[in-house]
């Protein structure tokens, strides 16, 4: 009996010819293999390597066709998502969303906006060392909680001179009211439940596991840290955005449901890349 080394190469071959259109990029299966390593991807089976194969394929189709364009403002690549169909990685990565849980709520009401502020040319709240580590939210649909505690982490540092990494996994298991874990949410709700919980557990005592889990009630008054409220900036008001932003790191929510999107790399004009979750 062949190898599963053995066995994938043989359905890949076979595979290269029924579709020929595979065969026209040169050394296709050595850069899988490449990108699998550099990704860390395994497979249970030959077939199911040879299925992500053709995702991967199928993928590299529209990120060539994409770039050779050679008129579009941004970059595609083969990143960390190139092997999951568009639909897969809608509904494991996009959780900022309304689920039946959320349309049947009314959102909590934010508070009045405060007053016009004068705002830097530019300001990078990294810099001011107001922004933790990139996190990965992996497969569980947990955006709107990332995005919450990224923007109390940032107004802590400012208030108090602490960056405390906050735990997205409490708010994943106890907020849920109004959200639905890892099938989605949003922030607002998130930040309804710190205030009503009089704070928020650390990432280090109350870890993030990436899936729905129940919740650790002896964790609930472990509250690191606290807020005293939230304010909403209307769609498309990028006066109150730039003023929120030089506040403070904000929570922002975008559509991020394009096939492009999955597969963003960098703007071509500022040369920024994109980490998704991401």
């Amino acid at each position: 009996m062949a190898d599963f080394s053995s066995t994938f190469h043989f359905l890949l071959t076979f595979l290269l010819l029924l579709r020929p259109s595979l065969s026209s990029a040169p050394n296709l299966s050595e850069l899988f293999e490449i990108w699998c390593a550099e990704h860390g991807k395994t497979y249970s089976s030959a077939e199911e390597k040879l299925y992500r194969f053709g995702v991967f394929a199928d993928n590299y189709d529209f990120v060539s066709h994409h770039n050779n364009l050679g008129d579009s403002s941004y970059a595609l690549s083969l990143n960390a998502f190139a092997d999951l169909t568009h639909h897969e990685f809608k509904a494991s990565r996009l959780g900022f969303s309304l689920s039946a849980a959320l349309r049947n709520s009314q959102p909590v009401p934010p508070q009045e906006p405060s007053p016009p502020l004068d705002v830097p040319d530019s300001l990078d709240w990294r810099k001011e060392g107001a922004v933790t580590a990139v996190k990965d939210q992996g497969s569980c649909g947990a955006c709107w909680s990332f995005a919450a505690t990224g923007a109390i982490e940032g107004i802590n540092k400012i208030k108090t001179g602490s960056l405390i990494s906050l735990s997205e996994q409490e708010l994943v298991d106890c907020d849920r009211l109004h959200n639905s874990g890892c099938a989605g949410g949003l922030m607002d709700y998130a930040y309804q439940f710190v205030i009503t919980n009089h704070g928020i557990d650390t990432e280090d005592d109350y870890p993030y596991q990436g899936r729905d889990g129940s919740c650790r009630k002896d964790k609930l008054k472990r509250n690191v840290v606290t807020i005293d409220g939230y304010i909403d900036v209307a769609p498309s008001d990028e006066k109150r955005l730039r003023e929120a932003v030089a506040v403070q790191p904000v929570s922002v929510g975008i559509c991020g449901s394009e096939r492009a999107f999955q597969l963003y790399s960098k703007d071509m004009d500022q040369k920024t890349e994109l980490i998704i979750g991401l």
